[in-house]
């Protein structure tokens, strides 16, 4: 066997376990200045979802960004998602993470950016969402036995104003228009929250535009240029 070969041999065997831990191949033949990442399913945080869950694990992603910003190769990140939300505290802390990286970072939203899944949206410095793209903003909760009503009420009021103030703080929302949403009861069966499609996410503030992925990642590479 030739060392080229075997090169090509190694490649491949490195592509399929970077597909299979994070669902990110490892391209060859191009200049890897942009560090894409997916947020998949349902975010996967201090518990493990069931195995009939597509998931995405929140600490296969946290090593990711780190690199992202350790890396002086890597000058943008690109996130794209697609989840219906999932571990609040996981989800938050990805966000936070991703929000503090000092590189260019544009963030798009295929299919749907529900529950936790808007902070991450937000958390970067331009969003984009597709046209037929959903995002459902709801309050948190739980299910089973709660232990201490009170107690844990305000754990929860706590934890919801922490993921507010994240959102009001990385998007153009108003205080009062999140709030509506959020407690909307004429949409959501036995639930309140309120589901926005495409640009409504824009007309609220939420997202910055609507576009598709070339749209999304010619504006990271003209926030690259920015910083050039």
């Amino acid at each position: 066997m030739d060392e080229e070969t075997k090169q090509d041999i190694e490649q491949e065997l490195e592509n399929n376990d970077t597909i299979k831990d994070f669902g990110i191949p490892g391209y060859v033949g191009y200049k890897k200045n942009i560090q894409f990442i997916s947020l998949i399913g349902e975010i996967e945080g201090h518990y493990v979802a069931p195995s009939d869950k597509k998931t995405t694990k929140y600490e296969h992603i946290i090593p990711l960004l780190i690199g992202s910003q350790q890396d002086p190769s890597i000058e943008g990140l690109f996130i794209i998602l697609n989840t219906v939300g999932g571990d609040v505290e996981a989800g938050l802390a990805l966000a936070e993470l991703i929000n503090g990286i000092n590189k260019p970072k544009v963030s798009i939203v295929l299919g749907g950016g529900h529950s936790i899944g808007v902070p991450l949206a937000t958390s970067t410095d331009y969003s984009v969402i597709v046209p037929s793209a959903t995002m459902t903003i709801h309050p948190i909760r739980t299910t089973g036995l709660v232990v201490g009503g009170p107690q844990t009420f305000r754990y929860f009021q706590k934890m919801q104003q922490r993921i507010n103030n994240f959102i009001l703080r990385t998007s153009k929302i108003r205080e009062e228009t999140l709030i509506e949403l959020m407690y909307a009861t004429d949409q959501l069966a036995n639930d309140v929250g309120t589901i926005l499609v495409g640009d409504e996410a824009v007309k609220y503030g939420l997202i910055d535009s609507v576009g598709n992925f070339t749209f999304a990642l010619e504006k990271l590479n003209e926030l690259i240029e920015n910083t050039r």
